[in-house]
Formats: structure tokens, C-alpha cells, sequence
């Protein structure tokens, strides 16, 4: 089976011609809500903490000692600044990791983590829905793009639609999809250590960056990937 052409991960920008839209999540409301999410989590510590203590057995029982033996309301209130530092850099990070998308009628252009990929309108066939994830599929079945995606689906499609894009609800491909174990028969060579790789890769956070260049590696081999929880799912894609 011959290796299929799959799109780098570029940096480029570029603008594109015509009117354009841009959908992109709200740095502030990210960040705000992760700050509220910390602070309300520190607030309740203390609280926690003293019912641990009333346990006949308690695990943790030396920290939250130590915890609730600072006085009142210093306690309160350091841990709900702790929570809510906490939160801002969470939120950073989400912002960082959130997808923002530019459509014009001749371009799309899809921004997560620093990174830019743009497309142009021939390249695209559709682009659909995968659970939390937007995927954007070429004429011939190969997968341009699939990002986790925090936008309002009905407004994102309407904007694709708005500048004559294809959506769909789901993945005209998912039929396709076969869960992945090791050793499984009909995978180009090379493919079955590249998903049990990627496999290992997804047990950790550290290394989702790895991750995700074994599923480009995988795109080149012609083998598109999706994942359902812990599980890996592949199709061919047609000469």
C-alpha cells in the first residue's frame, strides 16, 4: 500500500481572500471560571480537612493536622488563594489548548497551541463532528485536521455553512472505524507499532505532544485514527 499525503503541521498564517469570520473562545471566561473553580475548591478544604480528622481512620491524617493548625480565617483565606492561583494557571493552559477557527469563503484556518493550519476551500470536503473534536476531511477520505473543540457546535456550523462549507453532524467515515488491538491483521506495515506506541503515549499528559505525531506518522501510512477513552480506532484510507 503506497503512502498517502497527509498536511504538516505548519505555523504559517496566511489571511486568505474574501470576508472573513473568526470563532474563538473567551480568554477571560476560561480563566475566570478555572479561578472560580480553584477558589471554590480551596474554600472547602479547610472543611475537609477537619471532617477527615473526625474519621476513626483517616488517610492523609498528618497534612490535614498540619493544615487545620493554622488559625482562622488566615486558613480560609490562604487556601483560597492558593485555589485560585491554581485556577489562573490551569486557565492559562486551557486557553493556550483551545482552538480557535478563521473561515472565509476560500480559506479555513484552525489556531491551537501557537500553531496555525490553513486550508483552502478545494482541499475540504466536509468537516463534521467527532464527539468533542472537529475533523475536517479531504475528497478522498484522508483527514486533514482533528482538534478538540470547545466552540458552540450550532454556531460553528452555521458560520461553515454561512461561507458554503459541508458540515456534518458526525463522521460519514465512522462506519468505517475498527477498534485496534495488538497484532491486528490488515494495517499497512509499520502501522500496529505506531498504535501501540501511541498507545503508551496516551497513558500520560507528558506525553500527548508525542501522541500526536505518532497519529501524523500514522496519517502518512494512510491509517486514520480516533480514540474513544482508553481506545484506539483505525480506517484505511482508499487508494
Amino acid at each position: 500500500m503506497g503512502k498517502k499525503r497527509v498536511p504538516p503541521a505548519g505555523t504559517g498564517t496566511g489571511t486568505g481572500t474574501g470576508t472573513g469570520t473568526e470563532l474563538s473562545e473567551s480568554a477571560w471566561v476560561i480563566t475566570l471560571f478555572c479561578m472560580a473553580c480553584g477558589a471554590g475548591i480551596g474554600a472547602v478544604l479547610p472543611l475537609l480537612a477537619r471532617l477527615l480528622l473526625k474519621l476513626p481512620w483517616a488517610p492523609l491524617e498528618g497534612p490535614a493536622e498540619l493544615l487545620t493548625s493554622i488559625p482562622e480565617p488566615a486558613l480560609t483565606l490562604g487556601t483560597v488563594a492558593v485555589g485560585a492561583l491554581g485556577g489562573l494557571l490551569l486557565g492559562l493552559v486551557a486557553v493556550h489548548e483551545s482552538l480557535s477557527v478563521r473561515v472565509s469563503d476560500t480559506h479555513l484556518a484552525l489556531t491551537i497551541r501557537d500553531s496555525t493550519r490553513e486550508f483552502t476551500r478545494e482541499e475540504i470536503a466536509v468537516l463534521c463532528r467527532d464527539g468533542k473534536q472537529l475533523v475536517v476531511l479531504a475528497p478522498d477520505g484522508m483527514e486533514l485536521a482533528r482538534e478538540h473543540c470547545g466552540l458552540p457546535w450550532p454556531r460553528l456550523a452555521d458560520t461553515l455553512a454561512g461561507h458554503g462549507y459541508r458540515w456534518a453532524e458526525e463522521d460519514p467515515y465512522r462506519a468505517e472505524f475498527r477498534r485496534w488491538v495488538p497484532g491486528t491483521p490488515g494495517l499497512p506495515e509499520g502501522a500496529d507499532a505506531l498504535l501501540r506506541a501511541r498507545a503508551q503515549a496516551r497513558k500520560s499528559d507528558d506525553d500527548a505532544e508525542d501522541a500526536r505525531e505518532l497519529r501524523r506518522e500514522l496519517l502518512r501510512l494512510g491509517v486514520v485514527v480516533r480514540d474513544e477513552e482508553k481506545r484506539q480506532y483505525w480506517r484505511i484510507v482508499s487508494e
